[in-house]
């Protein structure tokens, strides 16, 4: 443990927390709003195959959602544990910005989530689609605090120091400093990418199994426009978020860029490539495009941006990482376009549900999603580095005082054990829903001997079981008739 220090191994581990954490709460942010508008559609259709295609992906919603907040307390508690001088001096700040999403979010997902879940039968439709509402509405708030507190860290406003205390002076210009709009609007379009790339991916591999029926169909058309709408939104958001990080942060858009020396007389090169050499303060193996840094970033082909080499040294983040995440973030988000747009031309083709090649490109592209919100995180902390709070507080002064190296060591091992155990279980049994894939439920009863409707469960993950008990009651009943059949 000595080779590495305390501050690094409590960095490591809150990345390792936060980066199990992120996935879950950005699927069922996703998902929830997926699910609001199935049931929407039920209610004002009344075609059975949205509310089959509820009862499925609320099984995957609930073991996200149940993942979600178990990974989130865990966090919380490093606070207090890695990082209590972060505490001490922003706590007063961040940590009534947490409890906002507590009373506000919390409490409204907690009252609703058990009728969305187990109220089918027992309160009226449009009640339920009520609570699902609610539980959508709640998921949003959740992100709105969260991503507040995370802004706040970024670009700190509102606040005065009093002796060595950060003290909230301007709870609007906290909750609204310039860049939450950006990276509320960026976080919620990634959520919709993530939720609408899941269900893309699980619809094109039954297609490409060879199931054509309505769920499936149904699940890949709804997929591919959500995918549409906010894959161009997000290259619109992430433009201008970047501008914002050129005014707020231009020491971290300069890590993105690779861009060391300012340029003041040409323009700067929109970089495709580099291996960037913080030793040397350069670059490697450079290919870029001319002008198009500066005419993206100032509008301008020979706009000036700030090099790395103005800012010192120590006030420098982790270029290689900050450059490099962020190029896998844009690229898999400029293959998230071209996905939208290949549905598009094959669905004036009428091509959409019979191209195999096209389901194994969706089947590829359903969990690049979790690659690029994973990516772009990195981007936003790791470019934030060395500060916990941009400008204000340095993230080795956040670090518990007395807290060694072998401590923190111990309790990542821990919870690297735990969660490959535990979370590891839950993708387990995601993925297996996956495979199962959404059934008819509705189109059968009791009364004509077929699988059944959708019971109540008395556990919550029990919903989980029904799409393996259903599949078996369907297959079942699919012999049994064949049989009748071939006997009259």
């Amino acid at each position: 443990m000595s080779l590495v220090t305390a501050l690094e191994l409590a960095r490591i581990q809150f990345a390792f927390t936060v980066s199990f954490h992120i996935i879950f709460p950005a699927t069922s942010i996703g998902l929830a709003c997926f699910l609001a508008l199935l049931e929407w559609k039920w209610l004002k259709t009344q075609d059975s195959v949205y509310k089959d295609l509820f009862k499925y992906w609320i099984k995957i919603f609930a073991v996200a959602f149940g993942m979600g907040v178990v990974s989130g307390v865990v966090m919380a508690y490093q606070f207090g544990t890695n990082w209590s001088e972060f505490s001490r001096v922003a706590g007063s700040v961040t940590g009534p910005l947490l409890t906002y999403e507590v009373l506000s979010a919390f409490f409204l997902e907690a009252g609703f989530l058990g009728i969305m879940l187990f109220g089918w039968g027992r309160v009226s439709p449009k009640a339920h689609f009520f609570a699902t509402l609610m539980v959508a509405i709640g998921t949003c708030i959740s992100m709105f605090w969260i991503l507040s507190s995370n802004s706040w860290m970024q670009t700190p406003q509102g606040f005065a120091i009093e002796n060595g205390i950060i003290v909230p002076m301007d709870w609007w210009a906290i909750v609204f400093n310039p860049s939450f709009p950006y990276r509320f609007a960026h976080m919620a379009t990634a959520a919709f990418l993530v939720s609408s790339l899941l269900v893309v991916g699980t619809a094109a591999w039954h297609l490409f199994k060879g199931r054509r029926d309505e769920l499936v169909k149904k699940s890949l058309s709804m997929g591919l426009w959500m995918v549409l709408v906010t894959s161009c939104l997000q290259v619109l958001i992430g433009d201008n978020h970047g501008l914002n990080t050129l005014e707020h942060q231009p020491t971290k858009l300069a890590a993105i860029e690779g861009h060391w020396e300012t340029n003041r007389d040409h323009g700067m090169p929109l970089l495709l490539f580099a291996l960037p050499d913080m030793e040397n303060e350069r670059n490697v193996a450079e290919i870029g495009i001319p002008n198009l840094g500066s005419l993206i970033l100032t509008h301008s082909l020979e706009g000036q941006v700030t090099g790395l080499k103005e800012f010192s040294k120590e006030d420098r983040p982790n270029v290689p990482i900050v450059f490099w995440s962020f190029r896998v973030m844009v690229g898999l988000g400029m293959l998230m376009v071209l996905l939208s747009f290949t549905a598009l031309w094959l669905r004036k083709t009428k091509q959409l549900y019979e191209t195999s090649w096209f389901h194994k490109f969706a089947i590829i592209m359903g969990p690049t999603g979790y690659i690029a919100l994973l990516a772009g995180w990195v981007t936003t902390e790791v470019g934030r580095q060395p500060w916990v709070v941009y400008g204000v507080l340095r993230t080795q002064d956040g670090l518990s005082h007395g807290v060694t190296a072998d401590q923190v060591g111990l309790s990542l091992i821990i919870f690297v054990l735990v969660y490959t155990v535990v979370f590891g279980s839950g993708i387990y049994y995601i993925l297996k829903l996956i495979k199962t894939g959404p059934i008819f439920i509705d189109s059968f009863t009791p009364e004509t001997g077929g699988p059944g409707h959708f019971k109540t469960p008395l556990r919550p993950l029990s919903a989980v079981d029904d799409a393996f008990d259903n599949e078996a009651k369907q297959q079942k009943f699919d012999t049994n008739h064949n049989k009748e059949n071939h006997h009259d």
